[in-house]
């Protein structure tokens, strides 16, 4: 998803412009979003609806469902929100927004008194042409760019979004040259970072999981997008542990950042299973696998060099919430065997 804000003062043709680009984009073929900022009150349903009385009687979000479908909340959400929002909701590949000119994505400004760093374009929009929109749209398209805490480069492992914004912005870094992504995380509202690895492992951990179930209870034939929400989650912190990882029986040297995530992982699954208190070791080995195939695969569990018995849908979930986390750390091998110590 790409996105581009079109700003300038009051009266300087800021809608018009924003319609065209709207308009050359979609002709491309690309899926606009588009989002409207105003200092005033913005009503989508007009007084007397049976929405509007739904929302004077206290709802704090009312949906209209019909031919076209709106929200209206009762509160003024910030950008960042929004735009992981129709990530969430929809394949959108352009956001468009007018306004917002306080933030930090690339600006087609209207007006030079409202110039500033992420400024790519000033424009006359009353004198705009339409080969002179078509050149806004290339424009776009080169410098366009996600939600920028989740712009990574070279497996940075670090969230230097805004620096990355700027490479692209004057034109040294495309978009080409950025990680791709393959999970988006909002926690209480605010967008998280995930560089290329974490994006990765939560997909195929989450996808591990996925896989144990029967999705034709549920008419799921082809899994495209998985949305996951847990709410009301208990402040948790990391865990300082040591994770030994051995692969065909050969020790994998991983660095302290991937340490840390597996560690976490492994024991966040463990306490899920609830086998005891206080576990501070993890033991587990899953061998005879064939071909990736892991239906037949023999797994044990020890916490605290105590066996633990477990039961055949909570094997399934291990082995392969397991083996899809060690793939996605790119083993250049056949995976037969993998056994994991975790000790805090």
């Amino acid at each position: 998803m790409k996105i581009v804000s079109i700003v300038g003062r009051k009266n300087t043709g800021k809608t018009s412009l924003t319609v065209k680009v709207i308009e050359e984009l979609t002709k491309r073929g690309y899926n606009v979003a588009s989002i409207k900022h105003s200092h005033h009150t913005m009503e989508m349903d007009r007084e007397n609806t049976d929405t509007w009385k739904h929302k004077n009687a206290g709802s704090k979000v009312v949906v209209g469902i019909g031919s076209t479908t709106f929200f209206n909340i009762r509160k003024e959400m910030d950008l960042n929100r929004l735009l992981f929002l129709i990530k969430y909701m929809d394949n959108i590949d352009f956001v468009v927004i007018e306004g917002f000119k306080q933030y930090n994505y690339p600006k087609i400004i209207t007006s030079p008194n409202v110039r500033d760093k992420y400024t790519i374009k000033e424009v006359d929009s009353f004198a705009m042409t339409q080969e002179g929109v078509e050149e806004l749209a290339d424009l776009i398209e080169e410098k366009g760019h996600d939600i920028v805490d989740t712009l990574f480069a070279n497996n940075c492992g670090f969230n230097n979004g805004e620096a990355i914004a700027s490479e692209i912005r004057n034109g040294n870094l495309s978009i080409d040259e950025l990680d791709k992504i393959h999970a988006y995380l909002s926690i209480d509202e605010h967008v998280v970072g995930l560089n290329r690895f974490v994006s990765d492992y939560l997909k195929q951990s989450v996808l591990g999981v996925i896989s144990t179930l029967n999705l034709d209870d549920y008419n799921v034939e082809n899994i495209d997008k998985i949305e996951l929400i847990i709410p009301s989650s208990k402040e948790s912190k990391a865990i300082s542990a040591k994770c030994t990882i051995l692969i065909n029986d050969e020790r994998l040297e991983i660095n302290q950042f991937t340490n840390t995530i597996i560690s976490n992982s492994i024991k966040g699954m463990i306490n899920s299973i609830k086998t005891e208190d206080n576990v501070k070791v993890i033991d587990i080995d899953i061998s005879n696998i064939e071909n990736g195939i892991l239906e037949d695969a023999d797994i044990t569990l020890k916490t605290n060099n105590h066996d633990v018995d477990i039961n055949k849908f909570t094997q399934e979930i291990l082995k392969e919430t397991i083996f899809a986390t060690v793939n996605s750390l790119k083993i250049n091998c056949e995976i037969k065997r993998i056994t994991i110590k975790v000790k805090e």
